[in-house]
């Protein structure tokens, strides 16, 4: 680490990823695989999945879209010009940390209530009205983007660690079902896009 002035550059940094480290390892233990399991199921049955999230949690949705694709899924991301539709034989799978964003809550009802679709909320409070929505719901707890803790709000702003989280857990999924399924690397390569 090198030394500037009266703070050391790195140190927040490892700070940073220590904080990561102890924060997944949490996450580890309150995971719920009745959950999960139901959560690939529904991935499995689904005629087609939508996936969604505002902010950075879109981002999140988008790279998880992405990696279904890899894996042999009908997969579209909610709010793209080519998405199509989505039917009552559907998934949609929102993500929100606080479970309240507007924009999510209210595609999310919409899919469910006036269409019928399936939805799974991910989510890290579990009585959000997108919790309280979601046919499938899992919890990611992390620091509320509206809780003010100071470390935490220096190192891990707003929702860093529910949105760092949420993806590290959907690549895990993803590492799950290549298992499940028996798909290699080679498999996912496959699908993975040429025109870059």
């Amino acid at each position: 680490m090198l030394r500037e002035g009266s703070w050391v550059v790195g140190d927040t940094l490892i700070r940073f990823l220590d904080k990561m480290c102890v924060h997944i390892q949490n996450v580890k233990r309150n995971l719920d695989f009745n959950r999960i399991e139901e959560f690939i199921s529904a991935l499995d049955n689904a005629g087609s999945i939508f996936v969604m999230g505002a902010g950075r949690s879109g981002f999140v949705a988008k790279a998880f879209a992405m990696r279904l694709m890899h894996l042999g899924y009908n997969v579209y991301v909610v709010g793209e010009t080519v998405t199509p539709r989505i039917k009552p034989e559907d998934l949609l799978v929102a993500i929100s940390g606080s479970g309240e964003t507007l924009s999510v809550v209210n595609i999310s009802r919409r899919a469910k209530e006036e269409i019928g679709s399936k939805l799974v909320a991910i989510t890290q409070r579990p009585n959000s009205t997108l919790a309280k929505m979601g046919d499938i719901v899992i919890v990611l707890k992390g620091k509320d983007k509206y809780e003010r803790n100071h470390e935490l709000s220096k190192l891990a702003p707003l929702g860093t660690l529910f949105e760092l989280t949420a993806l590290i857990f959907l690549d895990g999924l993803v590492a799950e079902i290549m298992n499940l399924k028996q798909l290699t690397e080679d498999d996912l390569a496959e699908r993975h896009a040429v025109l870059e």
